[in-house]
C-alpha cells in the first residue's frame, strides 16, 4: 500500500474536504477537554462536594496513567499493519468507548461518600483519557503523514484547532444557556447537578458523531499514507526504540515547552468560571457569551498561523505570542488588584473583558497551532537519524500534553484555590473580599512564570523551514535510491 509511495508525493497539497474531516475529528476532543477543563472542577467540587484539593489530586493520578499509556498507544499504532492503515482501526474502535466513558464521568451514582466519590471520579477519568488517547493520536498523527510541507502542515493543523474550539464552544455554549440555567432550587446555574447529567449526554453523542466522521472523511487517504514496515517486535525491541526516538533533542525543547504551556493553559481554563463567577461576578448568560469571543479567537488564528508560518516562522511567531497572550489575559487582573479597574456590575466591564478575551485567546491559540505544527517537523529530521516513521509516538506526548492542559491545570488551579483558602459552597458577592483579592495575587505570577518558561526552553529548538526542506530532500533521495533496489545506509541519508 503506502510503502509504493515517494516520500515526495506527501508533500502534496491536500484537497479542502481532506482538511475539513481531519479537522472535524478533533471535535470530540474538544468537547472533552472542554468539559475537563471548565465544568469538571466546579461540578466535583461546589456540585458533588468533594475539596478542590481532592479533585486535583484524582486527575492527576488519571494523568500519570496516561504519561505511560500515550506513548505505548503512539508506538502500537506506527507499527500496526492491516488493510485500514496504521490509524484508521484505532480510529473506528474507539468511537462508543470514548462517547460511553464521558457519559460516565458525569453521571455518578447517587449516595456515594466522598471516598467512594473520589475513586470513582479516578477511574472514570482514567476510562475517558485512556480511550480519547486511543482515537487522539493516530488520528493527530495523520497530520504529520498527510503532508510533509512546512507551511501546509500549519495549515492543516489550523483545521483541527478551529474545529477542536469550535465543537468545545457549542457544547460549552449550550451547558450554561441550556443545561446549566438557573431554576426555583439552583439560582446560580453552573451549581445545578442535574444540568450536568443532560450535558453528559449531549457531549456524548457530539463525541461519537464527531469521531465517525473523521474516520469515514479520512479514509479514502489510507492509500497516501505510509505502511507499517514488515518486521518482528518484541517488547525490549519496541521500548529501546520508544526512547531511542523520544531523545531526540529538538523534541524534548518543545516537548517541555509545550507542558509548560500546556500548564499554564489548563490552569486559565479551568479556574476560568472562579473568575467569572466570583472574581469578576457574571451572570450565567454573561458568561455563556464569552463562547463568541472564544469563537473569533479561533478564527482569527486559523487565518493566523499559516500566515505567520510563511512570514516569520514558526518558533519566532509561537514565543511572542504566548508572552503576548499572558500578558494580555492577566492585565484586568492585574489593574483590579491596584484598584483602578471598572467595578463589577459597571456597564463598561463586560466589554472590556469580551474584547480582552478575544484578543489573548487568539494570541495563545495561535502560538499553541504554530507549536504543535512545530512537533510534526520533528518526524522527518527523526526518520533521517533512526530510519524510522514515528510520527505515532512523536503526537502520542503532543496528545499527553494536550490532556496535561486539563491534568496539571485541574490540580494547579486546586492548589491555588486552597491556597487562597476558597470555601466549598461559596455564593457570588458573599465571598471575603480578601479571598478573592488572594486569588487574584496568587494567580498572576504563576501564569506568567508557567509562559516565560515555556519560551525558554522552545528558544532551543532547532528545526527551521531550511532544515525541514533539506530533511525532506534528503529522505525523497534516499526513497528514489531503495525504489532503484540501491538501499541507503543512515550515513547517505543524513549526507
Amino acid at each position: 500500500m503506502a510503502e509504493a509511495v515517494p516520500a515526495a508525493q506527501t508533500g502534496r497539497r491536500l484537497s479542502l474536504p481532506t482538511r475539513l474531516f481531519y479537522g472535524a475529528g478533533s471535535i470530540a476532543f474538544g468537547v472533552k477537554d472542554n468539559g475537563f477543563s471548565y465544568f469538571l472542577l466546579i461540578f466535583y467540587n461546589q456540585v458533588m462536594g468533594l475539596s478542590a484539593k481532592t479533585v486535583g489530586v484524582a486527575i492527576m493520578i488519571a494523568l500519570f496513567v496516561d504519561a505511560f499509556l500515550d506513548p505505548i498507544v503512539g508506538q502500537l499504532s506506527d507499527n500496526t499493519r492491516s488493510r485500514w492503515g496504521r490509524r484508521h482501526p484505532f480510529m473506528y474502535a474507539a468511537a462508543i468507548p470514548v462517547a460511553v466513558s464521558y457519559l460516565l464521568l458525569w453521571n455518578p451514582p447517587a449516595g456515594l461518600s466522598h471516598q467512594q466519590l473520589f475513586f470513582y471520579l479516578i477511574a472514570t477519568a482514567i476510562l475517558i483519557r485512556s480511550f480519547i488517547t486511543c482515537y487522539e493520536i493516530p488520528s493527530s498523527a495523520l497530520a504529520a503523514e498527510l503532508t510533509t510541507e512546512y507551511d501546509e502542515r500549519t495549515k492543516l493543523l489550523s483545521y483541527r484547532y478551529l474545529f477542536g474550539w469550535i465543537g468545545g464552544l457549542i457544547i460549552y455554549f449550550a451547558a450554561l444557556k441550556v443545561f446549566l440555567s438557573p431554576d426555583a432550587t439552583h439560582k446560580v446555574g453552573q451549581l445545578n447537578a442535574q444540568g450536568y447529567a443532560h450535558y453528559g449526554v449531549a457531549a456524548a453523542i457530539m463525541i461519537f458523531v464527531a469521531i465517525l466522521v473523521s474516520a469515514i472523511g479520512t479514509h479514502g487517504q489510507i492509500p497516501f499514507l505510509r505502511e507499517a514496515p514488515h518486521r518482528k517486535l518484541s517488547l525490549s525491541t519496541l521500548a529501546r526504540e520508544m526512547f531511542g526516538t523520544l531523545s531526540h533533542a529538538s523534541f524534548l525543547r518543545i516537548l517541555v515547552a509545550s507542558l509548560f504551556a500546556a500548564m499554564a493553559g489548563g490552569l486559565a481554563l479551568s479556574i476560568n468560571l472562579y473568575f467569572t463567577t466570583f472574581f469578576w461576578e457574571l451572570s450565567a448568560a454573561q458568561i455563556a457569551f464569552f463562547t463568541f469571543s472564544s469563537f473569533l479567537a479561533a478564527v482569527f488564528a486559523f487565518a493566523a498561523a499559516p500566515r505567520l508560518s510563511q512570514r516569520f516562522g514558526k518558533k519566532g511567531s509561537a514565543m511572542t505570542l504566548l508572552m503576548a497572550g499572558v500578558t494580555i489575559a492577566t492585565t484586568p487582573v492585574v489593574l483590579r488588584l491596584l484598584g483602578v479597574f471598572p467595578a463589577n456590575g459597571s456597564p463598561i466591564l463586560y466589554p472590556i473583558l469580551w474584547c480582552q478575551g478575544v484578543i489573548s485567546t487568539g494570541f495563545t491559540i495561535t502560538g499553541n497551532i504554530l507549536t504543535t505544527s512545530m512537533i510534526a517537523d520533528v518526524v522527518e529530521d527523526s526518520e533521517l537519524r533512526t530510519g524510522r516513521r514515528s510520527e505515532g509516538l512523536f503526537f502520542a506526548a503532543s496528545a499527553f500534553v494536550a490532556k496535561a492542559v486539563t491534568g496539571i491545570g485541574i490540580f494547579t488551579s486546586s492548589m491555588l484555590l486552597s491556597a487562597a483558602h476558597f470555601p466549598q459552597g461559596a455564593k457570588p458577592g458573599e465571598v471575603d473580599p480578601a479571598i478573592i483579592r488572594q486569588l487574584g495575587m496568587v494567580y498572576v505570577p504563576t501564569a506568567i512564570i508557567l509562559y516565560a518558561l515555556s519560551v525558554i526552553f522552545m528558544s532551543g529548538y532547532k528545526i527551521t523551514r531550511e532544515s525541514h526542506a533539506e530533511s525532506v530532500r534528503k529522505l525523497a533521495a534516499a526513497s528514489d535510491l531503495e525504489a532503484e533496489g540501491e538501499p541507503a545506509s543512515s550515513e547517505e541519508k543524513l549526507a
